[in-house]
């Protein structure tokens, strides 16, 4: 039985080109399977976060991030009666937006699309869903509900109005003021507690992966976690349990507990907080001016302070920065050829090409193609193009 509040499917608001019922599928189930279907999820095999692709098997990926994401959110949904496949579905479609190379790609588009009208993860994952995934006879994206829409527009928080997560010193990125002027998402209102969980889940795995990978890459050790909150007590806990575990399974046996402790802290806040507001329905969890869904403020304290350690020994290392200003060369060099030489392109992007009027409308063609890119296809293309 789902929760008063949680997002019922059969009261959903719909898809913006009207589709008959699925006889065995709710309406988000069915969003859920397009997003794993699409040719953007499959891309996220060979994207990456903080390491570049081929560095090493090991790392993760950001498609085995969104897995890891999904996990998080049904379980954490689950435990709070929400709609758990609405959950899983904005988890499985927030990162789809994302450049090659992580954080350091999205930095680069930022800069060479601002005079294009900017570039945002999350507007361009809306651009992917409602017209660059071109495989249905009906229509461009995937035609999913509005409140799978609403969860990737708004699952960091409201977008604009005093609530708004950030504050914007421009106008809305082009790309979900599209979206947003072909159906309106209410952008100044917070999403659905399925949405909040999405959100708080990504921040609970890459809090915990970010850990794994920094200390399988050697930037950091065990010995520096000892004296950060959270994971210290960790180690201290199986140390004691454990005296003498080898060394893999005892990062393991510790890092486990963190992200437990991560998930049961969201859960006893979730709780907490919607026993005091008793939301009667969805539209008051988008209207309580705040997030049910979030940490505790001792919690959050204290992953400051691992985000700020990792932060420092592990984005800031002088190995990343390097491969950083490497593979910002690469989309430095690709974006303006593109523009250049449009030619370039792929035959299937012609079309487009051929209907550009201006060059914002030929700057937002290359985005699409670049920021589309895996991280192996745009290494290649730098050697291929940028070397000859």
């Amino acid at each position: 039985m789902l929760a008063p509040y949680a997002c019922q499917p059969e009261q959903s608001r719909g898809r913006l080109y009207p589709e008959a019922m699925s006889t065995f599928r709710s309406p988000f189930q069915r969003d859920r399977d397009r997003i794993i279907h699409s040719s953007a999820f499959r891309r996220l095999k060979h994207k990456t976060q903080v390491f570049v692709e081929h560095e090493g098997d090991y790392y993760r990926t950001r498609l085995t991030h969104t897995i890891e994401v999904a996990q998080v959110a049904r379980t954490i949904s689950g435990v709070l009666n929400l709609n758990t496949d609405l959950a899983e579905a904005v988890a499985l479609a927030h990162d789809l937006g994302h450049t090659p190379f992580g954080h350091t790609g999205e930095d680069a588009m930022e800069r060479l699309m601002a005079p294009y009208g900017g570039f945002d993860h999350n507007a361009q994952a809306l651009r992917i869903v409602t017209r660059l995934e071109r495989h249905y006879a009906d229509f461009d994206g995937l035609n999913l509900t509005w409140e799978t829409l609403e969860g990737i527009a708004k699952h960091n928080g409201p977008v604009t109005g005093p609530n708004a997560a950030e504050t914007r010193a421009g106008p809305l990125p082009y790309a979900l003021a599209e979206v947003n002027a072909a159906w309106d998402l209410e952008l100044d209102s917070h999403a659905s507690a399925e949405a909040q969980v999405a959100a708080i889940a990504d921040d609970v795995a890459y809090s915990h992966h970010d850990l794994h990978d920094g200390l399988r890459s050697g930037l950091f050790t065990e010995a520096d976690l000892m004296d950060l909150p959270v994971t210290g007590p960790a180690f201290d806990e199986v140390d004691r349990l454990y005296p003498g575990l080898d060394r893999m399974r005892r990062r393991h046996e510790a890092l486990r507990r963190v992200f437990g402790r991560m998930v049961e802290d969201v859960i006893a806040v979730a709780q907490n907080r919607l026993a005091a507001a008793q939301p009667k329905s969805v539209e008051e969890i988008r209207h309580l001016g705040t997030t049910v869904i979030r940490f505790s403020k001792p919690l959050y304290q204290e992953l400051k302070a691992i985000r700020s350690f990792l932060f420092t020994r592990m984005y800031r290392a002088p190995t990343v920065m390097a491969e950083r200003a490497r593979v910002t060369r690469v989309i430095d060099g690709l974006f303006p050829l593109y523009m250049a030489q449009p030619g370039l392109l792929p035959a299937e992007w012609r079309q487009d090409v051929e209907a550009a009027r201006t060059e914002t409308d030929l700057a937002r063609i290359v985005c699409d193609y670049v920021a589309g890119m895996t991280d192996r296809f745009a290494l290649q293309e730098g050697e291929r193009l940028l070397q000859a």
